[in-house]
């Protein structure tokens, strides 16, 4: 049976190939060429050029953009910016590193919190260790400093370098963790 179905097929193919012969060949020929006389483009002409007018330079009476004058400007702006760094990080480079500094804060999780003393305390765990966090303490890599914490957060302030790699402050928070077993 099989050599059969293949036997038909291929008498098709030969068949099919033996009809594209020249007759065919040559009406394709002249509907091809009835199209081309048919079909005409259709083509936009090209607008006429914009005329030049030339103007004035106005700015000559301002500052010229590098002039010794708008560098010296330039260079206060930066040890303006650079005093302001240093102000912002000093105080956490002089200070001495409490432990849980040495620990990533993504590695921290808030599990709980109690009040002592009519001051909340947040209880966080690294690994296996559960420490004991009020405001004030600092936690974290990038010189976290407890600000604010509630039943379900613990709210940090960080100091951490921008992309020009000044020193900036941001807000990074622990949220409370359920523990699931």
């Amino acid at each position: 049976m099989m050599k059969r179905t293949f036997f038909i097929g291929l008498w098709g193919v030969t068949l099919v190939i033996s009809g594209c012969s020249s007759a065919s060949e040559d009406e394709l020929n002249q509907w091809m060429a009835e199209q081309k006389t048919q079909i005409k483009p259709q083509i936009k002409p090209i607008s006429e050029p914009k005329q030049f007018k030339p103007e004035s330079y106005s700015m000559a009476v301002e500052m010229e953009p590098f002039s010794n004058q708008k560098l010296s400007q330039a260079f206060k702006k930066d040890s303006s910016r650079a005093q302001s760094n240093e102000a912002l990080i000093a105080p956490e480079l002089a200070r001495r590193k409490e432990p849980l500094e040495e620990y990533p804060l993504d590695t921290m999780a808030l599990v709980g919190g109690m009040v002592q003393a009519g001051q909340p305390v947040a209880l966080v765990t690294v690994g296996k260790l559960l420490y004991q966090v009020r405001i004030g303490h600092h936690l974290g890599q990038n010189f976290g400093r407890v600000m604010k914490i509630s039943e379900t957060e613990l709210t940090l302030r960080e100091v951490v370098q921008d992309a020009a790699g000044e020193w900036i402050e941001r807000t990074a928070s622990l949220q409370l963790q359920e523990r699931t077993k």
